[in-house]
């Protein structure tokens, strides 16, 4: 097992219809996991260039064909889980593309195994 074979965001089908409706709407999107306040835990979804990703932000990988950032403190609580990204009746992040439709992005997770984790730490180890 290699840190390529194990994602540390994916997407539902559901997700990825929207990320395509979006992507059709606004032309390339980014993600970048909210860590509270306004718009709690959410997945918020931007135009790419009108979100400006700070230089420490993490990239946890693409959803469809969109990068997915969260930032080094939200990574350090969520760096032993994959996050799942899913779409739920309800109001988006105020500032999320996805706001006003009736529907919104949802984070789900789960933990990595151990064997995953070993994998993840190995391929993280031979990058420095």
């Amino acid at each position: 097992m290699n840190d390529d074979s194990i994602p540390r965001v994916t997407a539902t089908p559901a997700a990825l219809d929207l990320i395509a409706t979006l992507r059709n709407e606004h032309g390339p999107v980014l993600f970048h996991q909210s860590g509270g306040c306004c718009d709690g835990s959410s997945p918020m979804c931007y135009p790419q260039g009108d979100f400006i990703v700070g230089d420490e932000d993490v990239l946890l990988g693409h959803i469809g064909g969109a990068p997915f950032y969260m930032s080094p403190s939200q990574y350090e609580y969520w760096k032993h889980t994959q996050l799942n990204i899913d779409v739920v009746p309800g109001k988006g992040g105020m500032f999320s593309l996805e706001n006003g439709r009736g529907i919104r992005f949802l984070t789900r997770s789960r933990l990595f195994t151990d064997e995953e984790i070993a994998a993840l730490d190995l391929a993280h180890t031979s990058l420095q």
